[in-house]
């Protein structure tokens, strides 16, 4: 355990100061990540990166070295095509126990929570994989609620689990514009939420997480803000964050929340300060400071297209980018690019 470091890391401030850490994680030669789609940490700092390549999830230590590896019993018996969540035809690797991997995160007794677009499912297992719950849709796994009914689920995107009640919240976003709310035997307790863009509706909410035991923070990532509600799904504060896809809080008494924000639509290409970085916010929705270049790209302190966001006991940062479906993809020779950073937090 690291108690030392996680309490001595402390509140962000305007002098905190990070740096990138250049090929930080150390992937043998034999597994891919395509793209790292989502990063969490646990209690030990150990770092779960849930991707779409030969091997849905990789577990890292802090220095980057590979320390478990699960999810496809055959990582290197081929490919076959789907289509993706978004329409598009795909190919992944024959095996993976995850069609398209979404969202992980860790929660209060190390279990982990993967949210799986394609099938409709979140999926709680311990940290060497083993399955211990599934929260899929009514008609079954695989089986979507009619999109923007407000029935679980089409498409979720997130989830969040409360440390005292283990209640688990979920974001349901790509086809729909709701917050599920369930206790922690996954029985549904309510939900809320429509499509628009005033206070309390949503336009893809994509990422949640728990400012604290009482209020729940929501990136609302196409109305271009943040949102925080009660527990019990009553709207409180709303702040813009451009593209605002991703959200968690700080470790102990840090309890600033990290954003990440993705890029300008396609017109504003190569318009600086337009996303492409973290920042991080007081409770309250105060700016303390940002991470990342003016510009995307794929050296060290710059950012391609950020998806998730982790932080571990000693303040280090963590972001997963949807490198691959949004930038690697569309180049005239379609390649791997990088998908995976870390910050380092050297002072403050």
């Amino acid at each position: 355990m690291t108690t030392t470091a996680r309490s001595s890391a402390g509140r962000v401030t305007a002098d905190t100061k990070y740096e990138p850490v250049a090929g930080w994680a150390k992937i043998p030669h034999g597994l891919w990540l395509r793209e790292a789609t989502s990063v969490a940490v646990d209690s030990e700092d150990r770092v779960y990166v849930f991707n779409r390549g030969n091997m849905p999830m990789l577990v890292f230590d802090p220095e980057g070295n590979l320390v478990d590896s699960w999810g496809n019993e055959t990582p290197h018996a081929g490919m076959t095509t789907i289509t993706d969540p978004y329409g598009a035809s795909r190919r992944v690797w024959e095996g993976v126990r995850f069609t398209w991997p979404h969202a992980v995160r860790v929660d209060h007794e190390d279990h982990l929570w993967l949210v799986d677009v394609q099938t409709h499912t979140m999926t709680k297992t311990d940290r060497a994989g083993a399955t211990l719950m599934q929260i899929g849709t009514p008609g079954g796994l695989g089986t979507a609620a009619p999109k923007q009914s407000g029935e679980p689920f089409n498409r979720p995107t997130d989830v969040a689990v409360h440390p005292s009640t283990g209640d688990i919240f979920i974001s349901d976003g790509y086809g729909n514009s709701r917050v599920h709310r369930f206790d922690q035997n996954g029985k549904h307790l309510l939900s809320w939420g429509e499509p628009g863009s005033d206070h309390g509706q949503f336009s893809l909410p994509h990422s949640i997480a728990l400012v604290d035991d009482e209020h729940v923070v929501v990136c609302d990532r196409e109305n271009h803000r943040v949102q925080v509600f009660t527990i019990e799904g009553a709207f409180v504060r709303a702040w813009h964050a451009h593209h605002a896809v991703a959200v968690t809080r700080g470790r102990g008494d840090d309890d600033r929340l990290y954003v990440a924000e993705q890029g300008p639509p396609a017109v504003q290409l190569g318009v600086p300060n337009l996303g492409h970085r973290v920042s991080i916010y007081t409770p309250k929705g105060e700016l303390v400071t940002r991470v990342g270049a003016p510009l995307p790209g794929e050296a060290p302190d710059q950012f391609l297209w950020p998806h998730s966001i982790a932080v571990d006991s000693r303040g280090d940062i963590y972001v997963a980018e949807v490198s691959y479906v949004e930038v690697g993809s569309r180049l005239d020779v379609p390649r791997e690019m990088v998908s995976l950073r870390k910050w380092r937090r050297v002072s403050g």
